[in-house]
């Protein structure tokens, strides 16, 4: 019950927070995050962080693979520095409009409460980037995923690219070959671009992200299985050929609301949501990564052993032009 009531709590914002010099702008150096960051500035903000994330799943579940996705999306554009966060004005144009973005990506408002909870706890300290990425981490533990050390020390970058945003982060229709590319391209390889995706162990799709794959090879993939057509007959009650875009569906079809390993049995049975999805499984070119998905598959510990190591690589993309830290994570500092 203690837990619950931090959920509600307020925090009262002195107005003296905002009279705090703004730092200066520095260059950011992967080599400088560490678990200690914040050991004298801010102790509490894995604990904040935590509670926070605690609540907001256990309110919406979803919520899990909203944070971990807004993570993934961050590191993607620029590195991660907070730029998914930032809403459009008058002088800068944001990524929530980009065409992977908008309309689906979610989970705002927890942060916004998150930054709220630690302005209270260590004004002007933790950034947003960092808080993206311990939320992630403690999303995936809160719904049965591994745990692992998060990293901490990034800053907050004070611009946004809505066309790096529609180049850089992989789309549902993309071939593997592309998609291989652009995870190499963020100093990620194949093993981890399998590893990561698995995250949709936990994730939704929208209709217009699978439409074309239920209507297009999912009967050939599935090997035209009658349970896998029982499966698709649903998929296309829920997506239409005309309509229904922001109807939505489980990537995991087996265990949707558990971060496990049962995502990857829908991918051997040729049963992947997304076409990106299902090319690491069958593709003419995905021999490597379709081994990978089957070690995944028959060893679920060594799924839980890479996934951890890869969003730790992952999370070590930083901004090169470095940052700030924010004192709202929808606005640079004034």
């Amino acid at each position: 019950m203690a837990t619950a009531a931090l959920c509600f709590r307020g925090f009262a914002l002195s107005m003296a927070i905002f009279l705090l010099a703004v730092p200066l702008l520095m260059a950011q150096d992967p080599s400088n995050l560490s678990l200690e960051h914040y050991s004298k500035t801010c102790p509490n903000v894995e604990h904040v962080v935590r509670t926070e994330m605690e609540c907001a799943v256990r309110d919406e579940p979803r919520n899990a693979a909203l944070m971990l996705r807004l993570h993934f999306h961050d590191c993607f554009v620029q590195g991660c520095d907070g730029s998914v966060l930032l809403d459009d004005t008058e002088t800068l144009i944001g990524e929530k409009q980009a065409d992977q973005n908008v309309n689906s990506l979610k989970g705002f408002e927890v942060v916004d409460k998150i930054k709220e909870k630690l302005e209270a706890e260590c004004p002007g300290t933790v950034s947003c980037a960092d808080l993206l990425a311990i939320a992630a981490r403690d999303a995936v533990v809160l719904v049965g995923g591994p745990y692992w050390d998060v990293p901490v020390g990034r800053l907050d970058s004070k611009e946004a690219s809505l066309d790096l945003a529609n180049k850089d982060i992989p789309t549902a229709q993309q071939g593997l070959v592309t998609l291989i590319s652009k995870f190499w391209e963020k100093g990620l390889d194949a093993t981890d671009m399998v590893a990561l995706v698995g995250s949709h162990t936990i994730g939704f799709a929208r209709c217009a992200n699978f439409r074309d794959r239920v209507y297009g090879d999912f009967e050939m993939t599935s090997k035209y299985n009658p349970a896998s057509a029982t499966y698709l007959s649903k998929l296309k009650e829920i997506c239409p050929l005309d309509g229904g875009d922001d109807n939505i569906s489980a990537m995991d079809s087996y265990t949707s609301s558990t971060f496990d390993n049962a995502y990857f049995e829908t991918l051997i049975k040729g049963e992947g949501l997304l076409n990106s999805d299902q090319e690491m499984w069958s593709s003419v070119v995905g021999y490597s990564t379709a081994d990978t998905v089957n070690k995944y598959w028959a060893d679920p510990a060594l799924f839980f052993k890479q996934f951890s190591d890869s969003m730790v690589k992952m999370g070590n993309i930083t901004n090169p032009a470095g940052g700030e830290v924010r004192k709202s994570c929808r606005f640079v500092n004034t």
